[in-house]
């Protein structure tokens, strides 16, 4: 079953399912997305601070797929973006994949720099180095910064968007300016586990919880990189497209937000 894709605000699109690799290192990568990509996912997440650029761009090249074929997105790490190493900090992502281009890059965090940054990536897409160009865990306040500065504004804000936190002033200020949004942890690093809600639903739906939680986020728009290294897991994360959550799962699931973070937080992080 093909994956559905989301229009960008520069007539791009993303498929709305991808396989992140955070963590995911010592060869663990290469064996993941190689299964991964003949399950049928064409959206790679990966990240210069992942420490594993070189084992994703091997495991592209490996898996058999065209590289036209495959979505893949990187992050420019904050001290580079700090430095006002953008550009170089691409250059080195793209030697590290062998690949001749991005189909999305990111600046990681809303570092100081920012906009520099910013604006090497406007460079970098002219000069085809990058497809699209986004930002991730940036706030609404950085979002508008960006765009007044530069008059370009990111095609992606990846943030931390789950159950329990569904940001939704992030969500508003990215649909104002027609950004998509793309999630992180959207499996709550596992702890959807611990809310019945989603065996309950689960049950009904003759679906397991991970799915009725990544399903839940596919109905509202959001494009999701679930991360694992397990055949089993990458298949059942990806089988999520033959059914579909009723209003009224949606609206209970709806309702856990409680504004819990699994992660840092964008307002107050020291790295």
């Amino acid at each position: 079953m093909n994956t559905p894709d989301i229009r960008l605000n520069d007539n791009l699109s993303i498929p709305q399912i991808g396989l992140g690799v955070f963590q995911a290192l010592d060869g663990q990568e290469v064996s993941a997305i190689k299964h991964a990509l003949a399950v049928g996912y064409r959206h790679i997440d990966t990240a210069a601070i992942y420490h594993n650029e070189a084992g994703v761009g091997r495991a592209m090249r490996e898996s058999g797929v065209s590289r036209s074929s495959i979505f893949l997105t990187s992050k420019v790490w904050n001290d580079e973006i700090r430095a006002g190493n953008t550009a170089a900090a691409i250059d080195s992502s793209l030697q590290r994949l062998k690949t001749e281009y991005l189909d999305l890059m990111l600046l990681h965090w809303p570092v100081e720099g920012r906009i520099e940054g910013w604006r090497a990536l406007i460079d970098a897409r002219k000069a085809g180095k990058v497809r699209s160009i986004g930002v991730s865990n940036f706030l609404a306040e950085h979002l508008d910064e960006l765009s007044d500065a530069t008059d370009v504004v990111p095609a992606i804000n990846q943030i931390e968007f789950h159950p329990w936190l569904k940001q939704p002033e992030i969500k508003s200020a990215c649909d104002r300016l027609g950004i998509v949004v793309e999630a992180w942890a959207p499996l709550m690093r596992g702890n959807f586990e611990s809310e019945p809600l989603f065996a309950e639903v689960a049950k009904e739906c003759e679906k397991t919880q991970a799915q009725v939680v990544l399903r839940w986020a596919l109905q509202h728009g959001i494009v999701i990189i679930p991360k694992s290294v397990n055949p089993s897991r990458i298949e059942e994360n990806f089988n999520i497209l033959d059914f579909e959550l009723p209003a009224t799962a949606m609206r209970r699931i709806d309702a856990l937000d409680r504004n819990q973070r699994i992660g840092p937080d964008p307002y107050n992080f020291d790295f």
